[in-house]
């Protein structure tokens, strides 16, 4: 081999330009049944039988922790699985039935030490007091590691469950009419009062409230917890909370976003949005069009993630993960198709899309495994070792709370604030 000399004229100290250092990015994954295929649950990996019990959850989370994700969000809905857009169908040959993501997310979180655990929460027809209760819980129960995806509910079934209002039926083919934005509009503006509601309840203790003084017998000092007193047009809710502040003070919160309306409530309410581009381009026309909304919520100096939502098949050999894709959805009788980018391919291709993809403003992704016994182990076990080596990703858990991993700052108490200024 040959050496070509170096000019003696350089000077010592010089050298080339230094590539710049790829940024890290965050991935998590999204936990749905036995995967997001709806033929998942026929393959020998998924073990249908195991979908309902505390066993089968627990693998998964902490196989996705073996992988050093940052977290893991759990699907859940007001009402069966369907593959319609505003009415359940009656299809028997898919996975119809689920589990309380929040409850699902209080069992595992014990049993892991480093992942995020996001269940998915309907803000319409619940209470914002008992949701905020609940988080606050499961971030006790997970020492500081808990959030929440607030997603909002459109279908006429789903409020027939509560009886307390109606909603009319939209088609997809109509949702671009004035009508239906101003329903949709109405939904997401109520979502973004759930979440007020919620952040507002999380403050409602000072972290110093609980004195628990035996010597003095005073357990609380009752002048740190304080009324959150909410007036809108779809809460009246007084406060305080009855749970302390959580351990990160607040949760993470996130939404999934698909359009404008979406968007401002993911710039407005959110620290992480989920988005669906197919290409880079589009990502980065909806990177600036969520930017510009944060700025108009006057957030701009605040940190809002913004990730890509993909379903991936994933296998080492891309033919292998083309022809799975196949004959699922030969099972299913359709194929498959996706509000998200659907990725096949092996970890390597995985890598390069991700970067492109962050390349124009994506901040992290969150992957939807189109088989969960088959594509998650494939992410933790083949894409993670590729974004190590390509030096983007972590080598080990650099924070305790899921707030940490996020580079996200524990926000001060607003009410505390607001009475250190008086």
């Amino acid at each position: 081999m040959s050496v070509t000399p170096v000019s003696s004229s350089a000077p010592e100290s010089s050298s080339a330009p230094e590539s710049p250092v790829p940024a890290p990015l965050h991935l998590a994954v999204a936990l749905d049944g036995a995967g997001w295929h709806p033929a998942a649950w026929r393959e020998p990996v998924a073990r249908p039988r195991e979908l309902l019990t505390a066993a089968y959850w627990t693998d998964l989370v902490t196989e996705a922790e073996r992988g050093l994700l940052d977290f893991v969000t759990i699907e859940d809905a007001l009402g069966l699985q369907s593959s319609a857009f505003t009415e359940p169908d009656d299809r028997t040959d898919q996975v119809r039935g689920r589990l309380d993501a929040v409850l699902i997310a209080a069992r595992v979180a014990p049993l892991t030490r480093h992942i995020g655990v996001v269940p998915t929460v309907v803000a319409t027809h619940t209470e914002p007091f008992h949701l905020s209760k609940a988080i606050a819980t499961l971030d006790y129960v997970s020492t500081g590691r808990a959030g929440l995806r607030v997603q909002v509910s459109a279908r006429p079934n789903e409020a027939a469950h509560f009886g307390r209002r109606t909603v009319p039926p939209i088609r997809w083919e109509d949702y671009d009419t004035p009508a239906v934005q101003e329903t949709v509009a109405e939904l997401f503006d109520e979502a973004a009062d759930y979440v007020e509601v919620v952040r507002r309840l999380w403050d409602s203790w000072e972290d110093d409230a609980e004195i628990r003084s035996v010597a003095t017998g005073r357990f609380i000092d009752r002048d740190k917890l304080h009324y959150i007193d909410f007036e809108g047009r779809h809460f009246s809710v007084k406060g305080p909370s009855i749970t302390p502040r959580p351990p990160q003070g607040q949760p993470i919160v996130s939404a999934l976003a698909h359009a404008p309306l979406p968007y401002r409530l993911v710039a407005r309410s959110a620290d992480i949005g989920y988005v669906t581009p197919h290409d880079a381009g589009q990502a980065r026309a909806i990177v600036e069009e969520i930017r510009a909304e944060q700025r108009a919520a006057g957030r701009a100096d605040e940190t809002l993630h913004i990730f890509g939502d993909l379903v991936v098949f994933l296998d080492d050999d891309p033919a292998e993960a083309a022809a799975r894709r196949e004959r699922l959805d030969a099972l299913a009788g359709e194929p498959y198709t996706s509000d998200a980018r659907i990725f096949t391919g092996n970890p390597a291709q995985l890598a390069d899309l991700l970067q492109e993809l962050q390349a124009a403003g994506l901040s992290g992704f969150r992957l939807r495994p189109a088989v969960a016994g088959h594509d998650l182990p494939a992410i933790t076990r083949g894409l993670v070792p590729e974004l190590q080596r390509r030096g983007i990703f972590r080598q080990a858990y650099e924070a305790t709370i899921l707030r940490g991993l996020l580079g996200l700052a524990r926000p001060a108490n607003r009410y505390a604030a607001a009475a250190a200024t008086a």
